[in-house]
C-alpha cells in the first residue's frame, strides 16, 4: 500500500462533517482502521454515530477533501515531515493517556522529540521582561538536563521558552523544544515568528492537529492546549493573568494526571494573579528549576541548576541609582511614590529611572508603574 493510499482515509475521516476527535475515536474502536468505516454500510455506521455523520462518512469525499489528500501526500514526502496516525507505532504513547487523543499529527522536525520526557512552559503573551528571562533561563536549564521544552509558539513566554530550549539542545544533544501550534503546519502564527519557527523545524519539532491549509482561527488555540499537556509530564507556568489561555493548560494538565509548577510573582502583578491562584489550589510553588528537576530524578540533571533569572547589565550604578533600587523594593511603584521614600525631586527621579530602565535593571510596566529586575 502507498503512503498516499494509507494516508487518503486517515484525511477523510480528519475533515468528515461531525467527526471531532472523540467521534473518530469511538468510530475507530468500532470499526479499526478508517478505511472499514468508509467501506461499512450506513446501518452498521448508525449503531455507532448519528445520522448527519452516518451519511457524511457514506458520501463521496469532495474535490476539496481530495484536493487535501493530494497536498498532504505531497507535503509528507518532504524531508522533515511526518503525518502520524493513531495507528502508528511512533504516535506519542503520553497522548495515548489523554481524553481524546488527536486522530493525526502533522509533525515538522525531530520525530524523535516526541518520545523524550518533556515539560510545557507557557504563560502570558503580554509577560513582563522579568517573566521573559525567567522563561528563558528555566528552559534552557531544564532543556540541558533532557527535558524537551513543550509551548505553543504564542509571543511572550511561549517564544522566550521556545528560545531557551533551543539554546541548550544542540549543545548537548538532549532536550530541545516542541511547538504545538494553532494551524495547519504550512502557516506560521504568529507572522513575526518565522524565523523562530524556522529554527524550530529544524533543531526541534513543530506539531498540529489541524490539517494543511487550516487558518487561524480563535477556537483552535484553547482546544490545542490538551496537546501541550498531553504532550509534557507537567506544566509550569511562568506569568499568568487570573483569567488566561495558560489557566486553561494547567486545568488540563491536571486533568491528564500531569504535574503543575507556577513561579510566584509580586502581589501587585496581575500577571501574577494566576500563578498565585493555581499555587492556593495545590500547583508547586517553584523559584529554581531544581524544583522541577527534583520531580524528574530519573533523569539525573547536572548539580548546581539556577533559580530566577537575573538580567545582565554591563552598566555600573551609581550610589543615588543604587540607593534609588534599594528604595524601590520589588514590588511595582509609582514615580511619585518613589520620589517621595528616596526624597528626591521629579527631575532627577526621572533622570535615573530612565537610566535604569535602559540599563535593562527595571521595567516600566502599565500604568506608569516601575519593577525592579534584579
Amino acid at each position: 500500500m502507498t503512503v498516499g493510499e494509507e494516508l487518503a482515509p486517515w484525511v477523510r475521516l480528519q475533515q468528515a462533517a461531525g467527526v471531532g476527535a472523540v467521534t473518530a475515536r469511538r468510530l475507530l474502536d468500532a470499526f479499526g482502521l478508517p478505511v472499514n468505516i468508509f467501506t461499512a454500510s450506513y446501518s452498521s455506521l448508525r449503531e455507532v454515530v448519528t445520522a448527519p455523520v452516518a451519511e457524511a462518512l457514506t458520501a463521496a469525499p469532495s474535490a476539496r477533501v481530495q484536493q487535501l489528500i493530494a497536498n498532504t501526500v505531497a507535503w509528507a514526502d518532504q524531508p522533515g515531515n511526518h503525518v502520524l496516525t493513531l495507528a502508528d507505532a511512533e504516535y506519542p504513547a503520553s497522548l495515548f493517556e489523554i481524553h481524546d487523543p488527536p486522530v493525526m499529527l502533522y509533525i515538522m522536525g525531530r520525530l524523535e522529540l516526541l518520545s523524550r520526557p518533556g515539560l510545557a512552559v507557557v504563560g502570558s503573551r503580554n509577560a513582563t521582561a522579568q517573566g521573559i528571562l525567567n522563561a528563558g533561563k528555566f528552559a534552557e536549564i531544564l532543556s540541558e538536563a533532557g527535558l524537551t521544552i513543550v509551548s505553543g509558539m504564542a509571543l511572550g513566554i511561549d517564544t522566550a521558552a521556545h528560545h531557551g530550549g533551543l539554546r541548550a539542545g544542540p549543545r548537548h544533544g538532549a532536550g530541545s523544544t516542541i511547538a504545538v501550534i494553532g494551524t495547519g503546519t504550512d502557516i506560521v502564527y504568529p507572522a513575526r515568528n518565522h524565523a523562530l519557527a524556522h529554527q524550530i523545524a529544524t533543531d526541534g519539532c513543530i506539531v498540529s492537529e489541524y490539517a494543511l491549509g487550516t487558518p487561524v482561527l480563535a477556537a483552535n488555540f484553547p482546544r490545542r492546549n490538551r496537546i501541550i499537556s498531553g504532550m509534557a509530564q507537567g506544566v509550569l507556568v511562568v506569568e499568568a493573568a487570573a483569567r488566561s489561555g495558560s489557566l486553561i493548560t494547567a486545568r488540563m494538565a491536571l486533568e491528564q494526571g500531569r504535574e503543575v509548577f507556577a513561579i510566584p510573582g509580586s502581589i501587585h502583578s496581575s500577571l501574577s494573579k494566576g500563578c498565585h491562584q493555581l499555587i492556593r489550589q495545590g500547583a508547586k510553588l517553584v523559584d529554581s528549576a531544581q524544583d522541577i528537576l527534583d520531580e524528574f530524578t530519573h533523569l539525573s540533571p547536572r548539580a548546581g541548576v539556577a533559580g530566577i533569572a537575573q538580567p545582565p547589565s554591563t552598566h555600573a550604578v551609581d550610589a543615588v541609582a543604587d540607593q534609588l533600587l534599594k528604595t524601590m523594593g520589588h514590588d511595582p511603584v509609582e514615580a511619585h511614590s518613589l520620589a517621595e521614600r528616596a526624597g528626591l525631586d521629579t527631575a532627577t527621579i526621572n533622570d535615573r529611572l530612565l537610566a535604569l530602565e535602559l540599563d535593562g535593571l527595571i521595567e516600566l510596566l502599565p500604568g506608569g508603574r516601575y519593577q525592579r529586575l534584579s
